[in-house]
């Protein structure tokens, strides 16, 4: 079967799981029992699929006779395919599957963008394990912590709509504020402990961590690991909880994405290198 229908397949697979997700949290029409694609279990078996089909997209994206593509559209649709993977594995066990309203379409917003876009960057087949495991490792860091941002905006949007006693549709579909905040710090201490593992592989085996090219890649990322570990800090210290949660997660999150997809944006397509 030709990639670029796999892809289109993949896309609506995701698209579909975004809406019926939708339509579950905003729409009081249709229940669940109405309709079984609107329980969990057929969410996430659609979202299976999509996330099955879109890993045999990257597999043939990215493994190349070359080396490892990584290039920019490519990296986005890695990342957000291990957010989409880690959130329906969690979601088996744990009520964080609403998260995908937001992720699944933009998930496959990052499939069509890596086919309109096949921009190349291929790490040399013969370059060593350790420079692929930190880049593994900064990855899976990113895409841990992209999750916890989108949880720390639902929380957000929660913990607002409970102040204003307005807790509607959406706000019912939520697990308790307290279970929230619980998730959150999960999977921020996950994401910390894996980012730090990132940089500490950098500084081993990495020359040019500071050259002109990637230094502010580095310094954003280090910037980064400091906010994430002040918010741990202070949640461990002073039980910080809530909006003052969710600011810190967002402003360490924002600051990855400079460090990451802004550094790759600047290299890889504003000066073509």
């Amino acid at each position: 079967m030709p990639i670029l229908l796999i892809s289109l397949i993949t896309i609506t697979f995701y698209t579909v799981t975004g809406i019926l997700l939708a339509w579950r949290l905003f729409g009081r029409k249709t229940s669940a029992s109405d309709n079984p694609l609107l329980a969990k279990p057929g969410l996430i078996v659609l979202g299976l699929i999509a996330v099955t089909l879109h890993g045999y997209i990257l597999y043939k994206n990215l493994f190349t006779v070359a080396g490892l593509n990584i290039g920019f559209f490519y990296a986005g649709s890695l990342v957000t395919w291990l957010m989409s993977l880690t959130l329906l594995l969690a979601a088996i066990s744990n009520p964080v599957e609403n998260l995908g309203v937001f992720l699944f379409p933009f998930t496959a917003v990052t499939i069509l963008l890596s086919r309109l876009f096949p921009i190349d960057h291929i790490l040399l087949a013969n370059q060593a394990i350790e420079i692929k495991l930190h880049i593994l490792l900064s990855i899976l860091a990113y895409s841990l912590i992209s999750i916890a941002a989108i949880h720390a905006v639902l929380l957000a949007v929660q913990e607002r709509q409970l102040r204003a006693r307005h807790p509607g549709g959406f706000i019912r579909a939520l697990p308790p504020v307290q279970s929230m905040e619980s998730l959150l710090f999960q999977m921020i201490g996950l994401g910390f402990f894996l980012l730090s593992l990132s940089l500490i592989t950098g500084v081993i085996y990495l020359e040019n961590m500071f050259e002109q090219r990637v230094a502010h890649h580095t310094i954003l990322s280090i910037i980064a690991w400091f906010v994430f570990a002040i918010l741990l800090w202070g949640r461990w210290k002073f039980g910080w909880r809530s909006m003052t949660a969710v600011r810190w997660t967002l402003g360490g999150f924002f600051t990855l994405v400079l460090a990451y997809f802004g550094s790759k944006w600047v290299i890889e397509i504003l000066l073509n290198r």
